[in-house]
């Protein structure tokens, strides 16, 4: 069985190459690193790392990759292909669905089979994001003909896996703890046979609780560690403001979903609790920097500070520490992050309600201004 994943990166290489891997498929990678591209086409394996309290050591076999420019290689690949995967980041699929239509165009004129692709992004219905931009490039006699053979399952993954540097080029460090949630009822051809991947019928309450429990817990954090100075993670949740401030505001959350889709108040709590506690892992010596990036995309309309703040809102709730979590983005001042420079560009030209009507998708009437305005307040005043 062969599996093409796009991204050849620490996630895709630790986390669903891995899981893949396990599951008995050759994994056939594909990126645009030459670099990278090149060692794994010399080595065909690699190891990955499980930063725990005991330190093992997995070997990921019988693999190959090819370079994504290379779009005939590519097309021939997905044409083969048992399974297609991302882990590219949400602003990449467009650049990578011509590649993939090219492949289904060669797929579909060969044979009837069917085929799952899953976008494995930190994105509320990714799957469903790649296809719409997959089939820009497909006509609609082709769009018709994928509808029967190709499947665009979401998913909700979750793992985390810092920035690093090792000698070995492939060598990546992933936490134990890993989660890959896919949609079975939107799936067209068989899925990995997998006890490490779990299938539902109803993927949205487990793509929101993982975005808005993890993600916005993890953001809040980050942002709130770079506003103290801390460089780890681990060091910032340590803190107890930090730590109170990233609890409430998944508290929030947490009573929002519950609320929205009848999770149990305990369970969740629990949830919670193992989420903080995987903040805390030393070992894996997580950057400040590296959570916090792309601050734009954090507080976009869908993802994980403001859709879960307006959810909030309707459900009769005040978010107040999801609003200091987006308050705290906003003051993410890292001159080497580009979306970080435009927004303080936008702060000082626009003034803060506009900036947050422009990124955050909020009307000039929306409760959350107020909110939000209070708490970047607050923290323009504590860096006085």
């Amino acid at each position: 069985m062969r599996a093409v994943h796009f991204g050849a990166g620490n996630i895709g290489r630790g986390f669903i190459g891995l899981l893949l891997n396990q599951a008995g498929y050759e994994i056939c990678f594909v990126d645009v690193n030459q670099d990278l591209v090149n060692e794994i086409n010399n080595r065909r394996s690699y190891q990955v790392q499980i930063a725990g309290e005991e330190m093992s050591v997995l070997s990921v076999t019988n693999v190959n990759a090819i370079l994504g420019t290379d779009e005939h290689a590519v097309a021939e690949a997905i044409a083969s292909a048992e399974i297609v995967t991302t882990a590219v980041g949400p602003t990449i699929l467009p650049h990578i669905a011509k590649a993939i239509a090219a492949g289904l165009k060669v797929r579909m004129e060969r044979s009837a089979a069917t085929l799952p692709v899953i976008a494995c992004e930190n994105v509320v219905g990714g799957s469903t994001l790649l296809k719409g931009h997959v089939y820009q490039h497909l006509t609609a006699k082709e769009q018709e003909a994928a509808d029967k053979q190709i499947g665009f399952p979401d998913s909700a993954v979750d793992r985390i896996v810092p920035m690093q540097k090792h000698e070995d080029k492939l060598l990546v460090t992933v936490e134990p703890y890993f989660e890959w949630v896919v949609d079975r009822s939107a799936s067209k051809g068989d899925l990995p046979k997998s006890d490490d991947i779990v299938y539902v019928d109803d993927l949205t309450p487990y793509i929101e609780r993982k975005l808005y429990t993890v993600n916005t817990g993890h953001a809040t954090a980050a942002y709130l560690g770079y506003l103290k100075g801390y460089e780890l993670i681990e060091e910032a949740i340590k803190d107890t403001e930090i730590r109170e401030i990233t609890r409430s505001a998944q508290q929030e959350t947490g009573r929002m979903l519950q609320a929205k889709y009848g999770f149990n108040e305990e369970e969740h709590h629990a949830y919670i609790e193992k989420i903080i506690s995987r903040f805390e892992n030393k070992h894996l010596h997580d950057e400040v920097t590296r959570i916090a990036r792309s601050p734009i995309r954090k507080i976009g309309p869908n993802d994980r500070f403001i859709s879960p703040a307006k959810q909030a809102l309707q459900f009769g709730q005040v978010p107040t520490s999801l609003c200091m979590g987006i308050a705290a983005a906003l003051s993410f001042d890292n001159a080497n992050d580009v979306e970080a420079m435009e927004l303080q560009g936008s702060l000082m030209e626009n003034g803060l309600q506009e900036t947050l009507i422009k990124y955050c998708g909020l009307d000039h009437e929306s409760p959350l201004i107020q909110l939000i305005s209070e708490q970047y307040a607050k923290i323009q005043a504590e860096k006085k």
